[in-house]
C-alpha cells in the first residue's frame, strides 16, 4: 500500500519540486494537489514540463487533506497553523515547508514574522528537523517543521565544529549566496530579469528572518546561546545556496582535529559529502539533488575556521528535505526517492 501524499501550494517553486520528486518515489502516490492561484487548472498547464507525468487538477486544500496520509504545505508564513490543526485532529502527518512552526519562541516569531502562535499546544507537538542533526527527535511526531534553505546549509557546515567544542561560539559569521528561486514565484522588480541579470548584491544584512532559526539550531548544538552575524546575497542563477561560515578556532585546535571531526560526524550521512583537502564546495555539483557538499579550510594567520557548504535550495533546502522527513515518519530508508545524481554539466 503506497503512502498517499497531498501537496498544498503545488504551483509555487517548492510545491512544484515536491511534485517532481514524489512522482518517482517508489512508496508514494500523489493523492491530490491544491493551488489558490491556479485552482481548477492542471499542474501541467502551469508547468508544461510535467505534461503526461502529472496532469492532476489543482483542487482546494480541504480535498487534499481528506485524500492524503501526509500533507505537505508549501505556503507563505502565517497560512499553515490552521491546516496543521486540522491534520492533527485527523491523525494525519503534516510537513510544513513554511516558517510557522520553525521557531520555538513565540516572542521571536512575533519579532521576525509579525505573527503569533494560534495554538501553543500544537506548537509544542511540532518537531523541527534537519535529519542529520535532529532525526532522533521525530520519533512518533506527525507535525514536522521543515527547515528553511539558509537554515539548512549553514548549520550543517558548522555542526561538527560546534558539537565538538572546536570553535568559539562568539563572533560566528555566515555569508550566504542564494539562487533567485529562494525568493519564491511572486513577481517583484528586484527579481525582474534586467534588474537581476549580471548583478550580485547583499540584502537584509543582519536582518534576515532566517537569523533566529540558525541561532536556535546552533544554540541547541552548543548547549549555550549563540548569536551570529548573517548576511545573505542574491545570485543571478536559478537554484543553489553557497554558505561560507567563519568561526574562531579554540586554542590548540589543529587542522587534523577539524578534519577528523567532520569526517567522523558525517561518516554515516549519505546526503552530506565532506570534500577532500583543497576542494571547494560548488553549487554546480549539487543541483537538483539532496546532497550537501562541505569544504573545510583554515586561515592559520587569524586562527579562523572557514567552512563552505553547497546545497540546492529547492531540494535539500526545501522539498528534498521534506521528503527525507516524510521517510523518517513512515519508517522508510531516508534515501528512498532521493537518490538523484546531480548533472555533470
Amino acid at each position: 500500500m503506497k503512502i498517499k501524499a497531498g501537496i498544498i501550494g503545488a504551483t509555487g517553486y517548492a510545491g512544484a519540486e515536491l511534485v517532481r520528486l514524489l512522482t518517482t518515489h517508489p512508496n508514494v502516490e500523489i493523492s491530490a494537489i491544491s493551488s489558490v492561484s491556479f485552482e481548477g487548472k492542471k499542474l501541467s498547464e502551469v508547468y508544461p514540463s510535467y505534461r503526461c507525468l502529472c496532469d492532476m487538477e489543482c483542487k482546494n486544500a480541504d480535498e487534499v487533506v481528506e485524500k492524503s496520509d501526509v500533507i505537505f504545505a508549501a505556503l507563505p508564513h502565517g497560512l499553515s497553523q490552521e491546516l496543521a490543526a486540522t491534520c492533527d485532529k485527523a491523525g494525519k502527518a503534516f510537513i510544513d515547508l513554511g516558517a510557522d512552526f520553525r521557531l520555538e519562541s513565540e516572542e521571536e516569531y512575533k519579532e521576525w514574522y509579525n505573527g503569533e502562535f494560534l495554538d501553543k499546544e500544537l506548537h509544542k507537538k511540532a518537531v523541527y528537523c534537519i535529519p542529520e542533526l535532529f532525526r532522533d527527535n521525530v520519533k512518533d511526531s506527525k507535525i514536522i517543521a521543515n527547515p528553511g534553505c539558509y537554515t539548512t546549509g549553514a548549520p550543517l557546515a558548522l555542526a561538527p565544529a560546534i558539537v565538538n567544542k572546536l570553535v568559539s561560539t562568539a563572533g560566528i559569521i555566515i555569508d550566504s549566496k542564494s539562487g533567485v528561486t529562494g525568493a519564491g514565484r511572486g513577481l517583484s522588480q528586484a527579481n525582474h530579469y534586467p534588474e537581476l541579470n549580471e548583478g550580485f548584491h547583499a540584502y537584509k544584512a543582519g536582518a534576515h528572518r532566517h537569523t533566529p532559526e540558525i541561532e536556535q539550531t546552533l544554540s541547541k548544538l552548543s548547549g549555550e546561546k549563540v548569536t551570529i552575524t548573517f548576511v545573505p546575497h542574491l545570485l543571478p542563477v536559478n537554484r543553489g545556496i553557497l554558505s561560507t561560515c567563519y568561526a574562531r578556532l579554540n586554542e590548540g585546535v589543529t587542522k587534523e582535529q577539524i578534519r577528523k571531526a567532520y569526517e567522523d560526524f558525517y561518516k554515516d550521512e549519505y546526503f552530506v559529502r565532506v570534500l577532500p583537502d583543497g576542494a571547494y564546495a560548488d553549487i554546480h555539483n549539487i543541483k537538483y539533488s539532496n546532497f550537501c557538499d562541505i569544504s573545510i579550510h583554515i586561515d592559520s594567520r587569524t586562527n579562523t575556521l572557514i567552512v563552505t557548504s553547497a546545497i540546492d535550495n529547492m531540494v535539500k533546502g526545501a522539498a528534498g528535505q521534506a521528503i527525507q522527513n516524510m521517510n523518517i515518519i513512515f519508517g522508510l530508508d531516508e534515501k528512498t526517492g532521493l537518490v538523484i545524481v546531480p548533472p555533470a554539466f
